[in-house]
């Protein structure tokens, strides 16, 4: 690992590069794996406080340097920052092959699951397919974790083997953290409130055109939250469009309007911090570097302070450019919120409200199709 190599002393990483290259050239063939690279290799300072924090860096690239032709020696290593590392480590003769790792897609989950679900006995009505489809956006890390989840949920219960449930309940801790079962719980009152704000979140996300497909609504709390929304892709996306994320702003801000229409301006809560923090930074990437804004034009204004490159530097920004993007990121997010009113108005959020709570309050959480059930007030239906 790149942490292992420094330590207090002076010139300790140094000497342990070196060591590490003199092993590697004696043992020949092999292979050296850096995990974490930029915690070594990361961009050099000018610092004369620490004259000597660059020397574990420039000893590794001396070394990189040092290899002839056929030696046997192949140097790879990992990060998931790759924007920290030094220019000259990437530099040919380097680090200069480049392999990125997406998420897998829905034929790489497929074998991820079949891999892990090996290891525990099983269901056969398990589908690694049905659960390859129904975790869209999952790192091979997520779909292990969601493999030991359900198999601990299966010990829990004494079952004898691993079903479709207990990966069902797996995957929503995944995707919405663990639930919060004992500590300070929520009364009724306050989870009257979350199910209005959830069911803002819903509304919007039922009714708006491109919005990425509801998979589940809960009152339970969950890490920091009373509630929680979970969207889930239908398919793979490799890109997203302003239709996606203007949508996605839509839903972001149908908790806090919920709560304003239901309770009035002077009884909202800070439930939607998060929401609001959310939307900002969208709100700001599809102004300062999508160039999905027709009022400041198609321009990359994000800045990069730790190198000089063709970016836009904040500082080479007029006044009045500021002055202008700001009003932009603010006009982006009153007109999400504006849209998100007009649904909730539109479609009577309070009475839809007050059918998630009869919904949620005795079972705390709601699937799709029931949602749907009573979205349109057959409430007797709901299993």
């Amino acid at each position: 690992s790149g942490s292992e190599f420094d330590e207090v002393l002076v010139g300790q990483g140094a000497r342990r590069v070196r060591d590490l290259f003199d092993k590697a050239k004696a043992r020949a063939p092999c292979i050296i794996f850096i995990d974490e690279v930029d915690s070594v290799g990361s961009k050099r300072v000018s610092n004369s406080i620490h004259p000597y924090a660059n020397q574990t860096i420039n000893q590794l690239l001396s070394e990189m340097d040092g290899f002839n032709r056929n030696e046997g020696v192949i140097v790879i290593a990992a990060t998931n920052r790759v924007e920290d590392l030094d220019k000259a480590l990437l530099r040919p003769g380097r680090f200069d092959v480049r392999v990125t790792v997406p998420k897998p897609d829905l034929a790489g989950r497929m074998d991820i699951f079949n891999f892990y679900l090996e290891k525990i006995v099983h269901s056969p009505n398990v589908d690694p397919r049905t659960l390859a489809k129904g975790s869209t956006g999952f790192t091979g890390a997520d779909i292990e974790n969601m493999v030991n989840q359900a198999a601990l949920k299966a010990a829990k219960e004494c079952a004898p083997e691993v079903t479709m449930q207990h990966l069902d309940e797996a995957r929503d801790r995944v995707l919405m953290g663990p639930a919060r079962t004992g500590g300070r719980i929520p009364d009724e009152e306050a989870n009257r409130n979350t199910a209005y704000h959830e069911a803002g979140h819903t509304l919007v996300s039922l009714y708006t055109k491109h919005a990425t497909p509801l998979h589940k609504v809960t009152i339970i709390p969950r890490g920091q939250s009373l509630g929680h929304t979970a969207m889930l892709p239908e398919k793979d996306e490799y890109q997203m469009t302003k239709g996606q994320l203007l949508a996605a702003l839509d839903v972001m801000m149908g908790g806090r309007v919920a709560e304003e229409l239901v309770f009035g301006d002077d009884m909202v809560t800070t439930g939607a911090a998060d929401d609001l923090k959310k939307a900002t930074q969208l709100a700001v990437q599809m102004v300062k570097a999508f160039g999905m804004s027709d009022k400041v034009g198609l321009r990359d204004f994000t800045a990069e302070d730790t190198s000089m490159t063709s970016l836009v530097k904040v500082s080479d920004l007029s006044p009045q450019t500021a002055e202008a993007i700001d009003k932009e990121i603010s006009q982006v997010l009153q007109d999400s919120y504006m849209r998100a009113k007009e649904i909730l108005t539109k479609h009577k959020v309070s009475e839809f409200s007050g059918c998630i709570i009869i919904g949620t309050l005795p079972f705390l959480c709601l699937a799709l199709t029931n949602m749907i059930i009573l979205q349109n007030g057959f409430t007797e239906n709901f299993p």
